[in-house]
């Protein structure tokens, strides 16, 4: 179960004047599943509009109902070999988002698992937070008990050009339970529990969930 508390935590380090992000990067894909466009830049390279714009992208994940909308699953032993997602998204957020070539694998994987009707985006987020220690009355001290580094991902319909609304499914990893960092595990949104995208699932955790 996800602890509201630590994804609330989360959110209040994604604000333009505290944003623990550091790279973004995505990809605009046709109504055919194929990338017309992508970038991949430095966070603090955008302006002010566009930070605060992408900033409600990522934020609409941590933020979203939790156990309902975003929910926490555990990676098979059977899904975290050679070529696996969880290879793939160990690589990405090691690396930082830096290496285009992962990034293109990346939302090949997710485009062949997604059942791409009409134009998307696809935007994927790198940040570290220092977590605080907690003191005994549960108040924060100044000493960083760990850095989590983590990536989030979202996937929108497009309102415009190059415009994304607001994220109809994404991810969190790895997830973060009892305020630290746990790559067996991934948080996963959807924006309707009840529409659960079959082919992302499996691809990620090698088999259906309901």
């Amino acid at each position: 179960m996800i602890n509201r508390n630590d994804m609330l935590e989360l959110t209040r380090r994604m604000t333009p004047s505290r944003s623990c992000f550091d790279r973004i990067a995505g990809a605009y894909i046709n109504d055919m599943g194929e990338v017309d466009e992508s970038f991949n830049i430095h966070f603090g390279n955008l302006s002010a509009s566009e930070k605060t714009k992408n900033l409600e992208l990522a934020k609409a994940i941590p933020f979203a109902r939790t156990n309902d909308q975003l929910k926490e699953y555990t990676f098979p032993v059977t899904s975290k070999g050679k070529d696996s997602m969880w290879q793939l998204l160990s690589a990405v957020q090691e690396c930082g988002l830096r290496n285009d070539a992962l990034m293109e694998v990346l939302y090949e994987q997710i485009t062949d698992g997604y059942p791409v009707s009409h134009e998307l985006a696809i935007f994927v987020f790198h940040g570290t937070y220092d977590v605080p220690l907690k003191a005994r009355d549960k108040q924060s001290l100044w000493e960083s008990e760990e850095v989590y580094d983590f990536i989030i991902c979202t996937v929108s319909p497009l309102v415009g050009e190059y415009e994304p609304g607001k994220p109809v499914w994404g991810f969190l990893y790895p997830a973060f339970s009892d305020r630290s960092s746990d790559s067996d595990k991934i948080a996963i949104f959807h924006e309707n529990p009840n529409e659960i995208a079959d082919g992302l699932m499996y691809k990620l955790l090698g088999k259906y969930v309901k």
